[in-house]
């Protein structure tokens, strides 16, 4: 996608504070943090949402949760606890049209969410 902020960042195009990259996922800081810990982690393969997946998409789905798990550990925050947020279109409060996931933690999240 010529027009996607996150394609740019997997293309090198847009500098970013990468964290971790492999074939398939590249996970960032984001560059408005909400805690301590606010990383996204994407598919580098273009899905505009979760409403893109396919079974296709599952190995790659599957490697990043693991992935998550992992980066949780590594930021200090697997033993105190974290949120992995996945927003899906405009009502569910997704700003950019590419399929990513925030990790986010080291510190208290406020209330549960459902």
């Amino acid at each position: 996608m010529d027009n996607c902020i996150f394609c740019k960042i997997v293309n090198k195009e847009i500098p970013s504070a990468i964290v971790f990259e492999n074939e398939d996922i590249l996970c960032f800081k984001d560059i408005n943090p909400v805690a301590p810990v606010h990383i996204l982690v994407i598919p580098k393969k273009h899905l505009t949402s979760l409403n893109d997946l396919t079974e296709d998409d599952m190995a790659v789905t599957g490697r990043i949760f693991v992935l998550i798990k992992q980066l949780a550990a590594e930021s200090g925050v697997a033993e105190s606890g974290y949120r992995v947020v996945v927003n899906c279109g405009p009502d569910g409060g997704q700003e950019v049209g590419h399929l990513h996931y925030h990790l986010i933690g080291g510190k208290p999240l406020g209330k549960k969410i459902g």
